[in-house]
């Protein structure tokens, strides 16, 4: 069971129950005392829900006291972290189950008071799902409220790849929907905003880079000091594609590059082990140039295939006629993001787009080929 999934334990249910108890000192809650026993072996995602169905089973149905509970709720000292998700997806299903717009517009409300004890960006799903206008238009609001997380809650709750949470498919086909968010949030004090700022963006990359483009063109224009690095970072995979706009607008100088192949330190790798590899990359303009510089691993995949990955280098200036080494080690230890298979790979480096031929290597680890086999057969 990994890390992640003990943040909601049967110790955290036990203490959600606890609170939930001092506040309905009439309730029995049975559902959330099983609740507790019930989380155990389940993946974060499935917990929450557990215990979200727990609160419905055992919470009042009408929205306005269940609202009442949840806000008495905040004021438990006990009612803290991870706890506080479930809560907050209870409070969201309660407004949709009322069906009125006072009570989505309170829920909202509530979950902007929530998110300032853990986050309410999962909840507020379900809300947008339901009402992604409304839900934008109160997500507006919360960009200049006094708290930093609430202003996070609506550059966060709005993007169109949120991690973990549900897919609002309305975001995917209105990209520019929530642009008047960000366009109130690109210069927010808070680098903690601004970096959810530029995920955001980024996201929208994915859908249409065209309002990505426009949306950078208009804060590159209306800049402060803090908005380079937020078009660097919002514009990231526009420029690992060698996106012309992308790379200009972040201020990445230069098209006559040249990189040359890279020259790995082995032409096998054992399993666990690493690639060193170098790269000589040159300006054959008139003029200097401002390079990102990134490099990508092709992997091989269960059924395969090779399907590339692409990481950063770094950036750099570099005069006319100048060339410059980059290097790197690129570990193939084990991760939970990725699952390495025995076989051919390659790497290619970067800049500005200009990207050098493949260079082949080889994944290989004779025990790891067996058992891949076996688990095959």
């Amino acid at each position: 069971m990994g890390t992640m999934d003990e943040l909601i334990d049967p110790a955290v249910v036990v203490r959600l129950r606890d609170a939930v108890a001092a506040v309905t000192p009439k309730l029995e809650l049975p559902a959330l005392h099983d609740a507790g026993k019930a989380v155990g072996g389940l993946r974060l995602r499935r917990r929450v829900d557990v215990v979200r169905d727990a609160l419905l089973h055992d919470l009042p149905t009408r929205f306005s006291e269940a609202e009442r509970v949840v806000v008495d709720l905040i004021d438990q000292p006990q009612f803290t972290g991870w706890m506080i998700w479930p809560a907050s997806e209870f409070v969201a299903a309660r407004a949709l189950d009322s069906g009125s717009e006072a009570d989505f517009d309170a829920a909202m409300a509530l979950l902007a008071r929530l998110t300032v004890g853990l986050t309410g960006e999962f909840a507020v799903r379900d809300l947008l799902i339901a009402r992604p206008e409304r839900g934008l238009q109160v997500m507006k609001t919360w960009t200049g409220h006094d708290d930093l997380h609430v202003r996070r809650l609506a550059t966060e709750g709005s993007r169109a790849y949120l991690p973990w949470a549900k897919q609002v498919p309305w975001l995917l086909t209105h990209p520019e929907a929530t642009r008047n968010i960000l366009d109130a949030s690109y210069r927010d004090p808070a680098v903690y905003v601004r970096r959810s700022v530029a995920n955001h963006l980024n996201d929208l990359s994915r859908v249409d880079p065209s309002v990505v483009g426009r949306i950078a063109s208009h804060w590159a224009s209306d800049r402060d000091a803090n908005t380079p690095w937020v078009l660097r970072h919002g514009l990231r995979t526009l420029i690992k594609r060698g996106d012309r706009t992308a790379l200009a607008l972040a201020g990445f100088t230069g098209d006559n590059l040249t990189v040359d192949p890279p020259h790995v330190s082995a032409d096998v790798v054992p399993w666990n082990g690493a690639l060193t590899f170098t790269a000589k990359v040159s300006n054959l303009g008139e003029t200097e140039a401002t390079l990102a510089i990134d490099y990508a691993i092709g992997f091989l995949r269960a059924n395969g295939s090779i399907r590339p990955k692409t990481f950063k280098l770094g950036s750099r200036p570099l005069a006319p006629g100048e060339s410059v080494v980059v290097t790197k080690t690129h570990s193939f230890r084990p991760i939970t993001t990725r699952t390495y298979y025995p076989g051919p790979h390659y790497i290619t480096v970067q800049a500005n787009g200009t990207a050098s031929p493949r260079t082949g290597f080889i994944l290989d680890d004779v025990v790891e080929s067996s058992r891949l086999k076996e688990q095959s057969a």
